[in-house]
């Protein structure tokens, strides 16, 4: 006995692998480099299965030429390129805050390799990645994530093309939110490097026989240290609210 499978069902199948695989590449926690690229294929394989009875009835009808069929696959990974890109952009937003906090305390010359973002990185940029990423799974934000993979069928039809002024408008604002977040989360340690800095500067004109800036690195570190363990819970906290309001936007 043989096995026959509707063209149409391949054809759905196709399109919605399309997209599923392009996100999955991409999203955080479950799109990270250290995660092999064959793993990330399997399940999105195995969630095109699940998504398949769902949404099939979406689907236009299998096209009889070959220039709309590759336009079809087109629009779904660009689709699927949106929403991953968007929530990669989204979780940047540790990373960025973590170096411009390393600078602050006296680490931006510490470099090591970040597996969240698959490049070398600040220590504390990497240190707040990876926080990052332990922090999706922990509030099981990685939900939402799944969620939109279903719900983009809702929001983006299969075979339409998203509104290009709204998905313009959501890229801007996606990376003004990333930029005032991570200045957000940063901004007590640029207040202690601005106080820090000023009084050293004090001191080298009180002491300029003594080599003030020197001598006082190692305070520098320890004190920025200090101040962001005090701080973790705090920045953790306001970074998987800021998660779950800007990936909300691809979840009815």
């Amino acid at each position: 006995m043989t096995l026959e499978i509707a063209p149409a069902t391949i054809f759905v199948f196709a399109l919605i692998f399309t997209r599923l695989g392009t996100m999955l590449m991409l999203l955080p926690a479950i799109g990270e480099a250290i995660i092999p690229a064959r793993a990330r294929i399997a399940l999105a394989f195995g969630m095109t299965f699940v998504l398949l009875p769902l949404v099939r009835d979406l689907f236009p009808a299998v096209p009889t030429g070959m220039a709309t069929l590759v336009v079809l696959l087109g629009g779904e990974l660009l689709i699927g390129l949106f929403i991953g890109g968007t929530a990669r952009l989204v979780m940047s937003t540790m990373q960025f805050a973590g170096s411009i906090i390393a600078f602050q305390i006296g680490l931006a010359l510490a470099q090591s390799f970040d597996p969240a973002q698959g490049a070398q990185s600040t220590l504390v940029g990497s240190f707040l990645s990876v926080l990052g990423v332990t922090l999706v799974f922990s509030f099981n934000l990685h939900h939402l994530m799944i969620m939109a993979m279903r719900d983009s069928y809702e929001i983006f039809g299969p075979g339409l093309l998203p509104p290009l002024g709204d998905v313009t408008q959501l890229v801007v604002d996606t990376v003004a939110g990333v930029f005032r977040v991570a200045m957000q989360l940063s901004a007590p340690f640029m207040v202690f490097g601005l106080v820090f800095y000023f009084g050293l500067g004090v001191l080298t004109k009180l002491m300029p026989q003594v080599q003030v800036f020197f001598v006082a690195m190692p305070a520098n570190i320890a004190l920025g240290l200090a101040l962001l363990f005090l701080l973790l819970g705090t920045m953790g906290l306001w970074f998987a609210e800021y998660f779950t309001d800007a990936t909300a936007v691809f979840v009815l």
